[in-house]
């Protein structure tokens, strides 16, 4: 006779994830709330996009409009407040003004930017006059900001190829209004993986495992929603950086060798997050 023990977990926090769906699962919505499940908090949704796509490239995209963007955020947030907000893919300069004025209106004040600009096959996901406002407004406006090597140099103007590059890419983002910026440094050819923390008072380096395999594909999707969960639940950020990195390296060395190309991670992994309490 089977016997099934559950448990009742207690959900710790409340995250609002404003991005683009992946049908293969692997990374956008899909991965976002698969690690805020999986970290024991509670996902919410604003979808900007809906994509084709699996393992070996994006084969469509189509967008949400703007003023549908803006009625998720509010009117899911007007029931129920989120601790933190994920936003991922913004793919037009009318979707990222309306989620710029829709942040205003709900004045949540922890947000976790993820540039979302290339899919991991090469697909390009946003375009030039959309990188501008990214740079001129949104970023602004968040807690902290999560490029890769190459969205950074596209954001900072910036070619990187070394730890310092990282640095001063990291600066510059800084000077355009950037509160915290993690430079996630798996693009750049080393026996580590080195990510950088950077801000007006401190830079901090993570060094993990690098795993020799293609299977990476949601990881920057992941990461940023790992931090806003561990942030919503009274981690500092650079500690949420920290234990986000862990988390994904972790998802990255168990993956399920899923696909013909980009294959998904594991965010079947999890931490027991102890929630601060006032």
């Amino acid at each position: 006779m089977l016997k099934i023990q559950l448990y009742n977990l207690k959900i710790k926090s409340k995250i609002l994830i404003i991005a683009g769906s992946d049908s293969s699962g692997g990374a956008g919505i899909q991965a976002d709330i698969k690690t805020v499940t999986s970290l024991g908090s509670y996902a919410m949704t604003a979808i900007t996009a809906v994509t084709s796509q699996n393992t070996t490239g994006v084969l469509s995209i189509v967008p949400i409009p703007a003023n549908e963007i803006s009625r998720q955020i509010e009117f899911t947030t007007k029931d129920i407040r989120p601790d933190t907000i994920k936003i991922g893919m913004l793919h037009s300069p009318s979707v990222i003004n309306s989620v710029i004025k829709s942040l205003k209106k709900i004045k949540v004040k922890k947000i976790i930017l993820d540039p979302v600009m290339v899919a991991k096959g090469g697909a390009k996901l946003i375009d030039k006059k959309s990188i501008k406002i990214l740079k001129n407004n949104l970023i602004k406006k968040v807690s902290l900001i999560t490029p890769n090597i190459p969205e950074a140099e596209i954001l900072s103007n910036t070619k990187i190829l070394s730890i310092e590059d990282m640095i001063f890419a990291a600066n510059r983002l800084l000077s355009l209004g950037a509160r915290n910026v993690l430079i996630k440094g798996g693009h750049l050819p080393s026996k580590l993986v080195i990510d950088i923390f950077v801000n007006k008072n401190e830079i901090a380096k993570f060094c993990n495992k690098r795993y020799n395999t293609n299977n990476t594909h949601g990881t920057g999707c992941t990461l940023s929603s790992a931090i806003a969960t561990f942030y919503s639940c009274g981690k500092t950020l650079k500690k949420s950086c920290e234990m986000a990195i862990n988390y994904v390296n972790h998802a990255i060395g168990t993956g399920p060798n899923f696909g013909k190309g980009h294959g998904p991670i594991n965010h079947l992994n999890t931490f027991n997050i102890k929630k601060k309490t006032k």
